[in-house]
């Protein structure tokens, strides 16, 4: 009886070696904000926003980045916290002031939109190698039993 065949598949001509499967990435607002007053002493308040997942570094990092710009020249943001707004699968703005509002959600809004539109349809790289791969050499490690 022979062996099972347990070489590491070669990968298809002009695929990266590193990625899964290509895929847009796309994040939307589920629901309404929730307030929370922060500690005595801060500016503003901590305002919590549902996502519809659980979005990557490279959308989390763009959507700050975005969300700045948008903001730029705004009187009340000056306090607003927007390094690490992604927290899971959800949006958390610390230092949110009442009159700057309803202009941050306008700005929000935008930043998301702008952020799924400028996520490309390729996989950020995550790890060193596919999955696949990973499983194919780790099912030769695999000891066989009689």
């Amino acid at each position: 009886m022979g062996s099972p065949d347990h070489r590491v598949p070669e990968r298809e001509e002009g695929n990266h070696p590193y990625r899964e499967e290509e895929m847009s990435e796309h994040h939307r607002i589920l629901g309404e904000a929730r307030g929370e007053p922060l500690p005595a002493g801060s500016v503003g308040i901590r305002v919590r926003i549902p996502l519809s997942g659980c979005p990557s570094r490279r959308w989390s990092r763009d959507l700050s980045a975005r969300l700045s710009n948008e903001l730029v020249g705004h009187d009340a943001v000056g306090h607003l916290r927007l390094n690490d707004i992604v927290q899971g699968d959800q949006l958390v703005l610390d230092g949110v002031e009442a009159s700057e509002a309803p202009a941050l959600a306008e700005a929000l809004g935008r930043a998301v939109e702008a952020t799924n539109e400028a996520c490309p349809d390729e996989a950020e790289r995550t790890s060193n190698v596919a999955r696949g791969d990973a499983q194919a050499i780790a099912h030769q490690v695999t000891p066989r039993t009689s």
